[in-house]
């Protein structure tokens, strides 16, 4: 190993240090700091052969995280693993739908803002309680299902 190849392994393992990462992401921090393709080639194979990146078990912690801290929808939690540079194909065998585990994340995430937005007019609170729901990812039928349950939805749009 050369001098640079140590520099990138030392500085990749203090990325790692801090948060686990994808491969996508430390080639795109080592590149960012300056290693060339080669050093960072070599770094991220080498940290892949000794078990320190793994996208798929990562892949399995984010997903833990995006479902009991974040409480995202499965497809939400699909795009923030994406979004985190695992490869499409193992966030796609990682996530598959489970309608009960959404329903049952998005019941927990109105229940926690219905407690922030009591005081809020009827109109506000139903509006914020969809769109947050959307942007978590949940399907626009089980939002209004629940905003239903809930009695923050009425047919006539009022």
């Amino acid at each position: 190993m050369t001098g640079l190849q140590n520099k990138a392994r030392a500085y990749a393992l203090k990325l790692l240090s801090y948060r686990g990462r994808s491969e996508q992401e430390l080639r795109d921090r080592l590149k960012k700091k300056g290693f060339s393709q080669t050093e960072t080639i070599a770094t991220v194979h080498d940290l892949k052969q000794s078990g320190l990146v793994d996208d798929a078990n990562l892949a399995e912690t984010l997903k833990w995280e995006a479902f009991t801290a974040k409480l995202l929808s499965t497809e939400g939690a699909k795009r923030y693993v994406l979004g985190r540079g695992i490869p499409r194909d193992i966030a796609e065998t990682a996530f598959a739908y489970d309608e009960e585990r959404d329903k049952e994340n998005a019941r927990r995430l109105v229940e926690k803002k219905l407690r922030v937005l009591k005081n809020y007019p009827f109109a506000t609170v139903r509006r914020r309680m969809y769109n947050l729901l959307a942007r978590k990812g949940y399907p626009s039928g089980l939002i209004v299902e629940l905003l239903k349950e809930k009695n923050l939805y009425k047919e006539d749009g009022a």
